[in-house]
């Protein structure tokens, strides 16, 4: 019985191969033939059967011969839509940007338009890494907010824009505070001015206007004696904003201690004290 079965499934295995070879071989025939009809719905067919692969080697070949044809948005479209398929994200919004820019009032320009910017969405990386693609979407999907407003997928987009925002927030907060954990109080003042002002409704700002504050006093602390003064009053000054923005601010304690000791150096170096000092 049991040697029965083995050859069953032996037969099995031999048929099995036997129908891929054949239907290799028989792909690869029509690789090479010059029947683009044949071609052309073969590829149809492909993307149908979510074969994305061998749809997309038989449109690299079709395409260029129906380029000014009526079919050639529908097939220009089952491309892009079969390097999605696949998720090559790079390629399909390749592919879907150009759909749009070749046909911009056309039956796709709608979909391809979203698709492009999804695409972008896709190869999105966490925050920690560069955040082109993330710009790139957040481009597209206001594109496609402000062309198509009346989308049943504008509601979709905006949703998307807002978890993309908040990663180049993040993003942005990131990179500030590598500034400030390596002690580039100059560079990192720089940094957080900017993020602060880019994404002034960031929910980081109240810590990043403290790492601001404090790298503001520590630059000053750190200084040639002849800038110190200029440099304690910025930050001073920051104190101020810090205050008015967060008077009861989780990190009131080292901000008071700032405070007391920015105070204390511009006090003993103010020009009215100077007779004071022994």
């Amino acid at each position: 019985m049991r040697n029965i079965f083995d050859m069953k499934g032996r037969l099995y295995i031999l048929i099995l191969f036997s129908v891929l070879v054949t239907s290799c071989g028989e792909y690869e025939k029509l690789l090479k033939s010059t029947d683009y009809e044949l071609k052309k719905s073969k590829a149809i067919e492909f993307y149908n059967a979510r074969q994305y692969a061998r749809a997309t080697e038989l449109l690299s070949q079709v395409i260029p011969r129906y380029r000014a044809s009526a079919e050639a948005e529908e097939l220009n479209w089952i491309n892009a839509q079969s390097y999605y398929g696949m998720k090559q994200y790079d390629m399909a919004g390749t592919y879907f940007k150009s759909l749009v820019e070749q046909y911009p009032f056309g039956k796709y320009a709608e979909e391809a338009t979203f698709m492009g910017a999804l695409c972008d969405y896709n190869l999105s990386p966490r925050a920690e890494l560069d955040q082109e693609s993330s710009k790139s979407a957040i481009e597209g999907f206001n594109v496609f907010i402000n062309r198509f407003a009346y989308s049943p997928k504008v509601e979709e987009a905006k949703k998307y824009i807002a978890e993309l925002r908040d990663r180049l927030v993040e993003k942005s907060y990131l990179n500030a505070k590598l500034y400030y954990n390596m002690k580039e109080y100059k560079a990192a003042i720089t940094a957080l001015t900017n993020s602060l002002k880019e994404f002034s409704d960031s929910k980081y700002r109240e810590e990043m206007m403290y790492l601001k504050l404090n790298s503001l006093f520590l630059y000053a602390e750190r200084s040639y004696a002849f800038r110190q003064k200029e440099r304690y009053q910025a930050t001073l000054d920051d104190y101020f904003s810090f205050m008015e923005e967060y008077p009861q601010s989780k990190y009131s304690k080292e901000v008071k201690k700032i405070y007391d000791d920015t105070a204390r150096f511009l006090k003993i170096t103010s020009p009215e004290n100077l007779g004071n000092t022994q």
